[in-house]
């Protein structure tokens, strides 16, 4: 192997699982069409994985063989590197806040970025643009309640928030309820009552 594609491979295994790779991050190595061939001949290896267009990733190698990186980790990754929100899906926060027994079968998070597919390996993992409000009040469960919320949509919002109550930490529902005024008029009014049924 020449010193392009080794300098890429190693540079890739120090990486933490999930750890993203750029063709870009090696232009001072070699011509943008040698960096690019190497990187295409290492994919075609196995020794990486395409996970969308320009970024790369290591395959985890266990006493099982070899498997895609766990898709959270991806999607930490690209935040890091993006400088993106990027949460998990309401479908998710629901499931996790305990307002539905419904376990989500599709991997989908939500993003302040572009909307784009990653492929890991087999699977297929869906980052969706979402609107400013929703991830406004950010990746704790102030902002996982939001998500929720926005999921379950208005004719289950009361319930749901009777449940919040109950279960968000009190530092939490104090978050969401403070940050209501730039939540949808459905979501703020319904939140409100809640809150002063509290």
């Amino acid at each position: 192997m020449s010193t392009l594609p080794r300098s890429i491979l190693s540079h890739a295994e120090s990486l933490p699982e999930g750890g993203l790779v750029s063709p870009k991050e090696f232009l001072h190595l070699g011509s943008r069409a040698a960096v690019d061939q190497a990187f295409s001949r290492l994919a075609k290896e196995g020794k990486l994985l395409r996970v969308a267009r320009g970024t790369y990733a290591t395959p985890v190698s266990s006493r099982f063989g070899t498997r895609a990186p766990a898709p959270e980790k991806v999607v930490q990754s690209l935040a890091a590197q993006s400088g993106e929100v990027v949460t998990p899906h309401g479908a998710n926060a629901a499931n996790a806040l305990g307002l539905t027994q419904q376990v989500p079968i599709r991997e989908v998070y939500l993003t302040s970025g572009r909307s784009r597919k990653l492929k890991l390996g087999r699977y297929e993992v869906t980052v969706k643009h979402a609107p400013r409000w929703m991830l406004a009040l950010g990746a704790g469960q102030a902002g996982s309640a939001v998500r929720a919320l926005a999921w379950m949509g208005p004719s289950h919002v009361r319930e749901s928030l009777a449940t919040l109550r109950r279960t968000l930490p009190s530092t939490e529902w104090q978050t969401l309820t403070s940050g209501r005024a730039g939540l949808p008029s459905w979501m703020a009014r319904a939140i409100g009552e809640e809150a002063v049924r509290g």
